[in-house]
């Protein structure tokens, strides 16, 4: 029951992400101050569709029981995607102003990383009944 719930949370956060990075990449880069055209938009799109496709797998995957042999491989792709992001967000702030958007990316995936090590690292049996 408690990886539905993650697995669910974490495909409909990956989805809007996705959706956002996808389909507004001009609009998002002007918010940064980042160009607006050629390589930047391209790459934003590129991870728009990084997000969808992860958002996919785990929805796809939210019935099924993550952390056992067979959910491992799950379970490990999104801890290194939230630790890592979590661990990038974290750094960008270090020495700059915090901005309220990065502050909460920054919380958002330290959440599901510490959900997603939680999953990884126990027993399927104890995940699933708790």
């Amino acid at each position: 029951m408690t990886t539905r719930i993650l697995m669910t949370a974490s495909a409909a956060f990956l989805a809007a992400l996705g959706v956002a990075v996808t389909f507004l990449p001009q609009e998002l880069s002007a918010h940064v101050g980042a160009p607006k055209e050629g390589a930047a938009v391209l790459l934003m799109q590129l991870l728009g569709a990084l997000y969808l496709g992860i958002a996919m797998l785990n929805w796809m995957n939210r019935g099924n029981r993550i952390g056992g042999i067979y959910g491992r491989p799950v379970s490990m792709a999104n801890f290194f995607h939230f630790a890592v992001g979590a661990m990038a967000l974290l750094k960008g702030t270090v020495g700059h102003p915090i901005a309220l958007e990065v502050a909460a990316m920054a919380a958002a995936y330290s959440v599901f990383a510490a959900w997603f090590g939680w999953v990884l690292f126990h027993n399927p049996s104890d995940v699933a009944n708790g």
